[in-house]
């Protein structure tokens, strides 16, 4: 049901994809912050952990529609430090793993400056293609 796009002389990304093809129901997540969705409220100001409880919320709102992480063709995260980031690749990719497993869509990551919820540190929005 999806391709993965790799130009045959291209160097291998490292947790992504250049490019997905793909065919079924598309849903679209809009962007998920890494609070305690039943409550509203922020459990940690910590990037990493963040991190993990945006994609948690991103895994529970595909699961509405019947889709897992392996259906996510495309994820865009919005982060207000590019260097929490990049600083902590082993926390990072572990929360990322803990939901993702080793499925890698397409991503693009994006510095700006605030994200509506103050504390906030990253916000992260998902394309999927269901069977």
């Amino acid at each position: 049901m999806i391709e993965i796009l790799q130009p045959e002389n291209w160097a291998r990304p490292r947790g992504y994809s250049n490019g997905m093809a793909a065919a079924g129901r598309l849903v679209f997540v809009g962007g998920q912050i890494g609070w305690n969705p039943e409550t509203g409220h922020f459990e940690t100001d910590d990037f990493a952990a963040q991190v993990g409880q945006a994609l948690e919320n991103v895994r529970a709102v595909l699961a509405e529609a019947g889709g897992l992480p392996e259906h996510i063709t495309r994820l865009t995260w919005f982060v207000t430090d590019k260097k929490a980031y990049l600083e902590n690749p082993k926390g990072v990719g572990g929360f990322y793993r803990s939901v993702m497993g080793s499925h890698f869509p397409t991503m693009s990551v994006v510095e700006v400056s605030a994200l509506v919820e103050d504390r906030a540190r990253v916000e992260i929005e998902a394309t999927a293609v269901l069977p």
